[in-house]
């Protein structure tokens, strides 16, 4: 017998939900759309991220099998798979991304105090580059090898709580120096 929020619930207290509604304002990000809305693609996309879901087809069959928790995780029904498709497509990444850099940042505050094992003055950073791999009949604007395409990231972590203070996604064929 469930007697608490489930857990997703509980994970989506931690967004800033009034930040968020002015990011998606400037952005404009809600104007013409009729269906899904920023919020609820972020919602969507944050369960399937959690869920490890790899398609459009594995999240809406996921969805759908939780149909009964779908109102406690604010979605009103499940999101057709050309729906998502279509607010993945149109939504401006710029609104996720703000989104992000105002989590980090919470999450930086929250761990600013927090005791390093060794003893500096300073913040320390760490920086790391990976190589994700990618299809490239579909992702034909980033060709690494002639069979194969690919992006790096790089990312530079702050060691007081492996939080991410910069991330830059570039071509894979860029060296690490």
């Amino acid at each position: 017998m469930n007697v608490g929020k489930t857990l997703f619930a509980q994970v989506m207290e931690y967004v800033p939900w009034k930040t968020f509604g002015r990011i998606i304002e400037r952005h404009g990000g809600d104007s013409g759309v009729r269906t899904l809305i920023c919020a609820d693609v972020f919602r969507v996309m944050a369960f399937s991220q959690l869920t490890w879901r790899e398609s459009l087809r594995d999240i809406e069959v996921c969805l759908a099998a939780n149909q009964t928790k779908l109102f406690h995780m604010g979605l009103e029904s499940v999101p057709a798979r050309s729906t998502l498709s279509d607010a993945l497509n149109q939504r401006n990444w710029r609104i996720y991304h703000a989104l992000a850099m105002r989590l980090i940042m919470r999450a930086r505050e929250l761990y600013v105090k927090e005791p390093m094992d060794i003893v500096l003055d300073t913040t320390v950073y760490t920086l790391d580059s990976t190589m994700i791999d990618l299809c490239l009949s579909l992702f034909d604007w980033v060709p690494f090898r002639s069979t194969k395409a690919a992006v790096k990231m790089h990312t530079l972590l702050d060691l007081r709580g492996n939080i991410p203070a910069f991330i830059h996604i570039s071509d894979g064929i860029l060296f690490d120096f």
